[in-house]
């Protein structure tokens, strides 16, 4: 198998799926909010000091999904997991509208994830989450979309965010090169990352961009390329001071520590060092020290509680006999990862199984991802319930 930077698409594409609309929490609920403005040191780990916010939405979606269980002890654990902090994706210009209510029940002691995404044609190398936007929609990208975010922040002084910016973007100009959507889109998506960094650039913001996953932008031939495209985006923007580092595993995903890795034995394993997440954070974070990037990272443990499921690497979509992995902490074991977070919300589907689907991508019919799939980003009852009982730890 060939290992060249834009040969790796078949291999370690991550598409991402949008989250669904659903009802915010009751606003009754709502805890102690900050008294005075937050500021944060983004040269520190702020989640050593601040907890993951369970935000409403996905709390919503999970207690609905307990309603539908027969099975009470099945339900009694179900139930735990809207306890459990995430990030909220904001990922169209309709949707911005989720934060007001995920605000409203923030207490003082929590930070509120937030995922940016809506790039101008965004998840240019696969199809179940293709965006809203037309890779030449950049005006609208920010007039409509990141500038009404900032607007929101800046309403909202007393509260923290934790910003997760747009996943599959950069990590797609670095290996997907080759594909006419990703050259049609690369001055959309670094001039939109640029845009989003600058403006978003505030006192009680910490941000952590996109970088895929050890099975992506791990391979040897891709670390140095992969640093530079992030530094040369971050530098574009002005080296933006709450820019933290890099979000890794919301795009596809690897285990943290199993070695050897789940790949390892794999004829073209010699080219990829990064075997499991904590080597790719390790070498990854020195590759981007050396561009000039800020190199701490989170890293998404939502999906990871079980490996040996995938035929190959990048295979993303649906992961047939996933389960819940470490619960959101900023005990890592390592100095470089901030923190495990849950970014992609369980239970919400990465792309429909239905090939007669206009975003049906051939990743969601595979051997290895679970049918039948509604749309990205509708809820899987069926899937959730799976990540649930595989959970590790158990709930």
């Amino acid at each position: 198998m060939k290992v060249t930077a834009t040969s790796v698409a078949a291999l370690a594409v991550g598409a991402v799926a949008a989250p669904s609309k659903t009802t915010p929490r009751d606003a009754s609920q709502v805890a102690a909010a900050c008294t005075s403005a937050v500021s944060l040191d983004a040269k520190s780990n702020v989640f050593s000091k601040y907890t993951l916010h369970p935000n409403t939405f996905y709390r919503s979606e999970v207690e609905k999904a307990v309603a539908q269980m027969s099975d009470a002890s099945l339900a009694a654990s179900a139930a735990k997991v809207a306890d459990v902090g995430s990030f909220l994706w904001l990922d169209s210009i309709a949707n911005i509208a989720k934060f007001d209510a995920a605000v409203a029940d923030l207490p003082c002691a929590n930070i509120l994830g937030l995922v940016i995404y809506d790039l101008p044609g965004r998840d240019c190398a696969a199809k179940a989450s293709n965006g809203e936007l037309k890779y030449n929609e950049l005006s609208r990208y920010k007039a409509e979309y990141i500038d009404p975010i900032v607007t929101k922040i800046k309403a909202n002084p007393n509260s923290a965010f934790a910003l997760l910016i747009e996943p599959d973007s950069l990590p797609n100009l670095v290996t997907n090169a080759d594909l006419s959507t990703c050259q049609e889109s690369k001055t959309a998506y670094e001039e939109g990352v640029a845009y989003a960094l600058k403006s978003l650039n505030l006192p009680n913001v910490v941000m952590y961009i996109d970088a895929g996953h050890g099975g992506w932008l791990g391979w040897d031939a891709n670390l140095k390329p992969g640093a530079e495209e992030l530094a040369k985006v971050f530098k574009a923007a002005g080296s933006p001071s709450q820019v933290r580092g890099y979000a890794t595993n919301i795009a596809g995903w690897n285990a943290w520590d199993e070695s050897p890795g789940e790949f390892s034995d794999a004829s073209d394993a010699k080219y990829n060092s990064c075997q499991n997440e904590k080597t790719y954070v390790t070498k990854f974070s020195a590759a981007l020290s050396t561009a000039g990037f800020p190199n701490h990272a989170i890293v998404d443990t939502g999906r990871n509680a079980v490996t040996g499921l995938r035929e190959e690497w990048g295979d993303w979509c649906n992961v047939n006999g996933a389960g819940f992995g470490v619960r959101p902490t900023s005990s890592t074991g390592s100095e470089l990862a901030d923190a495990f977070v849950w970014g992609k919300p369980g239970g919400e589907s990465d792309g429909t199984s239905d090939t007669g689907a206009t975003r049906y991508d051939s990743f969601c019919g595979k051997p290895d991802a679970y049918k039948p799939a509604p749309e990205a980003g509708e809820w899987n009852q069926a899937y959730f319930e799976m990540l649930l009982k595989n959970a590790n730890p158990k709930f």
